[in-house]
């Protein structure tokens, strides 16, 4: 009888054990998806204060869905994870950072990302960036640089799904050409002119992103568009700070 009831007792705990762990699994779920809303209310926010720069009172409704849907904790640092939500950037190591979520929503509307166009991004850093373009319905090519860095961003990149993604390693100054040519070019880090290669890989009507400028220093986000005949044309959106593009260039 004593027997029985121990085991009772043992079966008892374990499902309780269990319970917990469900309620506290349910319970992270439902604090990410709060943390995601916020987040997206801080871009709308952001929108609106700097739309005189950006020329619209609103992003694209699709790239707004796609940022309340990614899961920017998974593609930061554990030290991180608290503000994984924050609309800031925070850092990724080798230092290097994952960009601001406003403007991840920004540069990703600025470049008018259809379901099927080819995708070109200068700069994986985390993944997280690349995995909005591929939520898009883009198949992205994405070129890191630091090693660590393009490894693990490919690991988890690869381990949520994104199957048309495809990362390397490499400098992202010269593009790549053997995929070119591609839809858009987004660079998301700060170069002092447009790379040359960058413009050649891109397609007749298609548009780049590029923040231009000093390393260290505030840039000009700016918007390359290439006419039929190849023409280009360039629009300074608003200033910004991002990283230097490094390399042997």
């Amino acid at each position: 009888m004593l027997q029985l009831f121990t085991w009772r007792v043992v079966v008892f705990f374990f499902f309780w054990l269990f319970l917990q762990v469900l309620v506290s699994n349910a319970a992270g779920i439902d604090n990410y998806e709060e943390a995601r809303r916020k987040m997206v209310k801080a871009i709308e926010s952001d929108v609106r204060e700097t739309s005189l720069y950006i020329n619209k009172k609103s992003l694209d409704p699709r790239v707004m869905s796609v940022m309340g849907r990614v899961e920017r904790h998974k593609f930061v640092p554990s030290a991180e994870q608290s503000r994984a939500y924050a609309n800031q950037p925070l850092p990724i190591g080798h230092g290097q950072t994952i960009s601001q979520p406003y403007i991840v929503a920004l540069m990703t509307d600025l470049i008018s990302v259809d379901p099927e166009d080819k995708v070109l991004e200068i700069g994986t850093g985390s993944g997280y960036q690349t995995a909005v373009l591929a939520e898009m319905g883009a198949e992205v090519f994405s070129i890191e640089i630091i090693g660590p860095l393009a490894s693990k961003a490919a690991k988890r990149l690869q381990e949520s799904g994104y199957d048309r993604v495809k990362t390397r390693q490499g400098d992202g100054y010269y593009g790549w050409e053997e995929e070119a040519p591609f839809d858009a070019i987004m660079v998301t880090a700060a170069a002092g002119h447009i790379p040359p290669p960058l413009i050649r890989q891109l397609k007749p009507g298609g548009v780049m992103v590029i923040p231009v400028g000093s390393r260290f220093m505030v840039q000009q986000l700016v918007l390359v568009t290439k006419d039929g005949a190849g023409a280009l044309t360039t629009r300074q959106i608003l200033p910004v700070r991002f990283v230097p593009l490094t390399g042997e260039h």
